[in-house]
């Protein structure tokens, strides 16, 4: 069976296969109703489909955003993608979502993988300060937007939360608590320190103990970000002879890897440590006890970074569209900090 062309469809219609392409693609041009209608029937009849690929070889576009996440494993990149998924869609788009495993050789393989699909644009939620990545997108002059972080290698459009606030409202309310002090349990060794949302949570924590007289030196933890690996150095940290009174967590994951170290080890949450998280993943309210963390609204910063990914303005030189949009950060209480009842706490 012959395959179903747009110049078929141009002739069941009576009308140019210009006006056939304007139909289909609501655009350029606009097409009169009864015109539209003409279109739309000849397309049911003859069951065209059009070539999405042969569109965007000539529009150099596609329907497609790219996403590249360290690890959609983790809840947190989860969520964060299935935020972006659900934006995009609403704006008549949907999402390629690579995985960097936090490999720099990753990261590049699927920024050249996907701008040469010719996406609309790419959303990065990226590994690292990465040189490479950074001569990559200049190198295709690619629309990318990147949420969650902004490393200094890549001077693009960001949208972040206020990593740095929400880990001292954190770490505050867990001195307010009457801890003698705060532990953090942060990133690895290798995790960069500017432009990185573990490096700012650290941060955050430095500077909530400092304001309190409080010194930070040796209290400072090097975990992996997950909570498999978490829950080994927590068992370690817990069972030794200088326990901390209370443990600021960089992430949830490693949040409730502490918990389940603390459980195993009969260790009393709240009542003999004292832990909070960072991210407000939704198994954060199911834990034992719940935990208290930081929320950031991943629903809103999705929307934001698929708009202006999405918007050609930011491709206009000296265009005076903001270029790094900063969304709040507010502290979720729930028990595992030795709260009773759950509120929030905003900037």
């Amino acid at each position: 069976m012959a395959k179903v062309t747009r110049d078929d469809v141009a002739r069941l219609a009576g009308t140019s296969t210009a006006v056939v392409s304007y139909v289909i693609n609501n655009g350029p041009r606009p097409v009169a109703p009864a015109t539209r209608e003409r279109v739309l029937a000849a397309i049911k009849e003859l069951g065209y489909r059009p070539d999405r690929v042969a569109q965007a070889m000539a529009s150099r576009r596609t329907d497609l955003i790219g996403m590249i996440v360290p690890d959609a494993r983790q809840p947190f990149f989860a969520e964060m993608a299935h935020a972006v998924e659900q934006a995009a869609a609403e704006r008549g788009k949907m999402v390629l979502v690579g995985n960097s495993d936090y490999r720099d050789e990753r990261e590049v393989h699927y920024l050249r993988a996907f701008l040469g699909m010719r996406v609309s644009g790419l959303i990065l939620v990226s590994q690292g300060p990465s040189e490479r990545a950074a001569a990559e997108i200049e190198a295709w002059d690619a629309r990318v937007v990147l949420l969650h972080e902004r490393p200094e290698a890549i001077d693009d459009v960001a949208v972040v939360t206020d990593d740095i606030g929400g880990a001292q409202l954190a770490t505050r309310h867990l001195l307010e608590h009457g801890n003698a002090y705060v532990a953090c349990l942060g990133g690895m060794e290798s995790t960069p320190v500017v432009g990185d949302p573990v490096a700012d949570h650290i941060e955050g924590w430095r500077r909530a103990m400092q304001e309190a007289g409080l010194p930070t030196e040796d209290r400072l933890f090097h975990a992996p970000y997950n909570r498999y690996d978490a829950y080994q150095v927590a068992l370690k940290l817990l069972s030794g002879p200088d326990r901390p009174p209370a443990i600021f967590c960089a992430t949830d994951d490693q949040a409730i890897g502490v918990l389940r170290a603390a459980r195993e080890l009969r260790i009393d949450v709240p009542g003999e440590l004292a832990v909070a998280g960072f991210d407000d993943v939704k198994e954060a309210g199911l834990t034992d006890p719940p935990l208290t963390t930081v929320f950031s609204d991943r629903p809103a910063m999705a929307r934001a970074a698929v708009d202006l990914v999405l918007d050609d303005s930011l491709r206009v030189s000296g265009s005076r569209r903001e270029r790094l949009k900063q969304f709040p950060s507010a502290l979720v209480v729930r028990r595992s900090c030795g709260c009773g009842e759950p509120t929030v706490t905003t900037l």
